[in-house]
């Protein structure tokens, strides 16, 4: 004889009537995190002015202050997630008739959901403020790296009066005279005009030809009364001067490169731990309130 153990068509399957999700928990950690957030900011930005001085040789370094202001921000993240998971999971009602490893489940999602949530409102307030930002340290290197370029065109534009300005160091090369000091005592400004059109054409291509420098020299001579070894020897000193600023302002353009990766790894890495601190805080919070209720219950704990 066999018993069929199949339940019947017309039984309807027991189901909690309540939603997994308690979306006033969520919203009320979502609302700590953000609060904690702009008070610690508030208190590092307070902590970080007092290590900038007006005063030569009394502020901390750049790289003292990038430092510290990572560490600050890492610091920030995970209190404001921790204090957000926790009260996300200890202010949710208990769910009765659930499994335990289902209400562990659901204390780590609503902890990561209040973490995401506080963490999307944070970037929307601060989403201005940081593409301002990112916008001036792209102009900065960006200018960095072009002002020769930008000084190219704008200087060959006004001296050549409407010509072409890409052509106009070759123009000059054609129509260079053979006596540099004829043409500086006949017309200073274009002579001025063509110096820095050979300056900036050899910025922009590594470096000034040896005929260049000769020619320069001459109109130097010309213009200062220096003899041609010592108008020689200042053009050299301008050009190394030229040459340092230059290797500066790519140093300058490749730290700050290097500056904006490390920032952006190490802002993922602490989002990251940000939400496994907020899952994990919720679910000790969950945890406390289910055993604190289950004390008051059975009578071990005192009414209050």
């Amino acid at each position: 004889m066999s018993m069929s153990l199949s339940q019947p068509a017309d039984v309807t399957p027991i189901e909690s009537s309540k939603p997994a999700i308690s979306w006033g928990p969520i919203f009320g950690g979502a609302i700590t995190a953000i609060g904690i957030t702009l008070i610690l900011l508030l208190l590092g930005s307070g902590f970080g002015l007092t290590m900038v001085s007006p005063w030569s040789g009394e502020s901390s370094s750049a790289t003292t202050i990038g430092v510290t202001a990572a560490i600050w921000l890492v610091v920030v993240q995970w209190l404001s997630s921790a204090l957000g998971g926790y009260l996300t999971g200890r202010l949710r009602t208990k769910w009765a008739a659930i499994h335990t490893d289902e209400v562990f489940f659901r204390d780590t999602a609503h902890g990561f959901m209040s973490w995401a949530l506080a963490t999307i409102i944070v970037l929307g307030f601060l989403a201005s403020s940081l593409t301002s930002l990112a916008g001036a340290s792209a102009r900065a290197v960006g200018s960095a790296t072009s002002t020769a370029s930008m000084a190219a065109t704008q200087t060959a534009a006004s001296s050549t009066s409407g010509e072409n300005s890409s052509t106009s160091y070759f123009t000059d090369a054609l129509l260079r005279p053979e006596q540099a000091s004829a043409q500086a005592r006949s017309d200073d400004g274009a002579a001025t005009a063509e110096v820095s059109r050979i300056l900036i054409h050899g910025a922009a291509s590594g470096g000034v030809p040896d005929a260049d420098k000769t020619y320069i020299a001459g109109i130097v001579s010309a213009r200062t009364g220096l003899n041609e070894a010592d108008a020689r020897a200042r053009v050299d000193n301008v050009l190394n001067q030229i040459n340092d600023a230059k290797q500066k302002a790519q140093q300058a353009a490749d730290a700050a490169r290097k500056v904006a990766a490390t920032t952006a790894i190490i802002g993922a890495i602490s989002l990251l731990v940000g939400a496994f601190i907020s899952s994990v805080a919720a679910a000790l919070g969950g945890k406390q309130r289910d055993d604190e209720e289950d004390l008051f219950v059975t009578g071990r704990a005192p009414r209050v």
